[in-house]
């Protein structure tokens, strides 16, 4: 039988198989191939015992994509939520996120939450930023089931994760888009306006026969140093369609003479915002490549 992954605490597996739940363990024969089963990645399994619902995983079905931390496998859409305010939306974290979607060929969605706590005018600036480079950008006040239904359309027929600071109501979606308490609300620290995490396993949780969504603790720590810093701006869609303005091969983007990016930047083409985190990302990436051994 073939199912996928829905949970995993250690080395045991929660696997579904026509909305039957099995709890499982891998066969050695994956720690010899150096390869772990993971959430999301579609497997055959054994039985060992039908009424109690055990088996065992015996093949990993070729994988979509993977994700390293968390880890996760073949997700077809990946929703990053900011907050409009407490905690503070977080850009560079969205930006470095946006072009490791780019960078796995993941479909990326943004949502802004909380939008009663802030200005409509700085959240509609957030927003212009994002679609006027092509991104979806959804507006919601979770709390207040404002905008859920949106969220709900975009995860449709998709296995999506949900990323994003502390606090920021990633908990709160996924409990308003399946009407009831999942997951632990997160909680905001009054001292420093920073959330604290409360959640401590990935799941998947299912909405409906090909609608999958999971919560994702860690992500928003993830790295992205897979990315070679002299390929970063092919995962900034707006940079990429500049680069063919660029007078020489191997340009940085950032102090050349005649690069076509810093033009478009400076007639207004590029987000001068999303230009300087291209820019803190590329120093970043750049040094733990000169410093990694």
């Amino acid at each position: 039988m073939q199912g996928i992954i829905v949970g995993n605490i250690s080395n045991q597996y929660e696997i579904e198989v026509n909305n039957t739940t099995y709890e499982a363990v891998a066969r050695g024969k994956f720690k010899i191939d150096e390869m772990t089963p993971v959430v999301g990645d579609k497997v055959q399994i054994e039985v060992i015992d039908e009424e109690k619902n055990t088996a065992v995983i015996t093949k990993i079905v070729p994988r979509e994509n993977y994700i390293k931390r968390p880890k996760l496998a073949n997700i077809t859409r990946l929703v990053f939520v900011i907050s409009a305010s407490q905690p503070k939306p977080d850009l560079l974290l969205l930006d470095k996120q946006l072009a490791f979607a780019e960078f796995l060929n993941i479909e990326p969605i943004i949502v802004i939450n909380k939008i009663d706590l802030e200005k409509e005018e700085i959240i509609n600036n957030i927003k212009e930023i994002y679609t006027n480079i092509g991104y979806k950008v959804i507006i919601t006040n979770a709390k207040e089931k404002q905008g859920i239904g949106k969220v709900k359309e975009v995860l449709k027929g998709q296995v999506s994760a949900f990323s994003g600071n502390s606090g920021v109501g990633k908990s709160t979606l996924l409990n308003g888009i399946f009407d009831k308490e999942l997951t632990k609300e997160g909680i905001i620290s009054e001292k420093n306006k920073k959330g604290k995490n409360t959640t401590t396993a990935v799941s998947l949780y299912k909405i409906d026969e090909e609608t999958y969504i999971a919560d994702t603790p860690g992500f928003s720590t993830f790295d992205i140093y897979e990315i070679e810093c002299k390929d970063l701006y092919r995962y900034f869609k707006e940079l990429k369609k500049e680069e063919k303005n660029c007078k020489f091969v191997g340009c940085t983007h950032i102090k050349e003479q005649e690069c076509g990016i810093r033009m478009a930047l400076e007639e207004g083409r590029i987000s001068n915002l999303r230009y300087q985190n291209y820019v803190k990302i590329y120093e970043d990436l750049k040094d733990k490549e000169e410093h990694k051994w």
